[in-house]
């Protein structure tokens, strides 16, 4: 039997190994599915005569080599910065590898000795990045294929709770790594270009420069800037385009709510407070406010953001239950960031019959026998349990299917890449559909920022 290696069974790996273990009769597979737990690697399983669960630390450097030399093909679902051993012993060994995580300095810098050894290093093939890139090159491919020139192209992605389980003022739960929503947006400034202009908007603005999108049956959302939307540009082939932009998605409101905690300074997590451990939900606000021999917490708070007690927005503060003092942190040499992490914790955790859903929204302009067309693509995923989320079907399902379709010769173009290529996209996107996965694509009037193309 053909062995596919699995080195990490978190929350992202339960489709991806549920999709191999249905095809591993027909297809000749066994899978070993290693994770520090062995616990949660068997729990993965389900008794499958086709898996094999074990405990693996891929630092210990010859339990790692041993595992991946037996391999035909490996996967990795470890944290970005962990790929890079894995890499480089996939390399010594010749076998195939494949990550859903951002092709990092490290991993690039192999590209040459994975052509060499004839290898594919198939990265950034998970929800996004990977859905996000395959849905949109199919589409700016078909475009350039019946002679257009593309004019604009947004795109925007998000992790957010179905609407049945939509049950809070802040139409959020975390659906994915809560760390990684409080530190949205930081790191410099969100750059991207309008109008063949570029723009910038520094991590205390983010949230209040938004654009607004609708999606039928599903109603209004917005987004705001990621980083650094042009870092795609020369990939996808748009190196005269005048108007990119990349975004995350959140319900409208979100984002100036979230606000408030930038604004306050709670999202910082470049330094630790004291006595984190013992002080309480309410304290932990105080520290941000100024001192006052008579107003409340509460008072204080709403003077430093401007909000009357009859807002929305007090009330989305409220139910956090910030102004606790019963509710202590119990974090030592915690960040401020770290705290609000566990705050919102206690409030946004999907509970057990909760749905997760994962919008997508992509908006291509281009210019045809000199007119102006657009073309919106819009896919909205909900998950089916909290073993199957949308998440975990959006980011493991393409990551399995390149595996097979890898194992199987279809993808064969060596090298460290994304899957920006019709021989990975088009079968992949296609079986996708089968799963619920689908684009909905429309043909739209064009509407751009600036019709008369004068900079401003």
């Amino acid at each position: 039997m053909r062995n596919v290696l699995i080195i990490g069974a978190g929350r992202s790996a339960s489709s991806l190994i549920k999709y191999l273990l249905d095809k591993s009769e027909s297809e000749n597979l066994h899978l070993t599915i290693g994770d520090l737990s062995l616990a949660l690697a068997q729990k993965k399983t389900h008794n499958h005569k086709n898996a094999t669960a074990i405990a693996l630390d891929i630092f210990d450097e010859n339990q790692r080599k041993t595992q991946i030399q037996k391999a035909d093909i490996v996967i990795s679902m470890l944290p970005a910065h962990l790929h890079i051993e894995v890499a480089k012993d996939c390399i010594v060994f010749k076998k195939h590898m494949v990550t859903a995580s951002y092709i990092s300095d490290a991993m690039q810098a192999l590209d040459a000795k994975v052509k060499e050894n004839n290898l594919v290093f198939m990265n950034e093939i998970g929800l996004d990045p990977g859905i996000d890139h395959m849905s949109a090159m199919k589409i700016i491919d078909e475009i350039r294929d019946k002679g257009g020139k593309m004019i604009l192209f947004e795109s925007f992605c998000g992790g957010l709770v179905a609407p049945e389980s939509d049950n809070n003022l802040w139409n959020y739960k975390f659906t994915w790594a809560p760390r990684n929503v409080v530190l949205a947006g930081q790191g410099g400034a969100a750059k991207f270009i309008q109008e063949g202009t570029y723009k910038y908007i520094p991590y205390h603005k983010l949230f209040r420069r938004t654009e607004f999108l609708e999606v039928e049956g599903y109603g209004r959302f917005e987004g705001y800037a990621n980083r650094d939307s042009l870092k795609y540009r020369s990939i996808y082939g748009l190196d005269d385009i005048l108007t990119l932009y990349r975004g995350t998605i959140r319900k409208v409101g979100y984002s100036k709510a979230w606000n408030m905690f930038v604004q306050l300074g709670m999202t910082d997590d470049s330094y630790v407070i004291d006595d984190s451990e013992t002080i309480s939900y309410r304290e932990f606000v105080n520290l941000f406010l100024p001192y006052h021999p008579t107003d409340s917490v509460e008072i204080k708070l709403r003077m430093q953001l401007g909000i009357e007690q009859d807002d929305i927005m007090w009330d989305k503060l409220l139910e956090l239950d910030l102004f606790n003092k019963n509710k202590t942190v119990g974090i030592k040499d915690a960040t401020p960031a770290q705290i609000l992490e566990k705050i919102l914790t206690d409030k946004w955790t999907l509970q057990e019959n909760d749905k997760d859903m994962i919008v997508m929204y992509h908006k291509f302009g281009y210019e045809l026998n000199g007119k102006q067309h657009q073309i919106d693509s819009k896919m909205v995923c909900i998950g089916d349990d909290q073993t199957y989320t949308a998440m975990a079907k959006t980011v493991g399902l393409p990551v399995a299917m390149a595996t097979l379709q890898i194992l199987n010769g279809k993808i064969t173009t060596p090298g460290v890449q994304l899957p920006i290529k019709e021989e990975v996209y088009l079968p992949i996107l296609k079986e996708l559909e089968q799963f619920g996965i689908h684009f909905k694509e429309t043909e739209m009037t064009y509407v751009g920022y600036n019709p008369d193309k004068v900079k401003n």
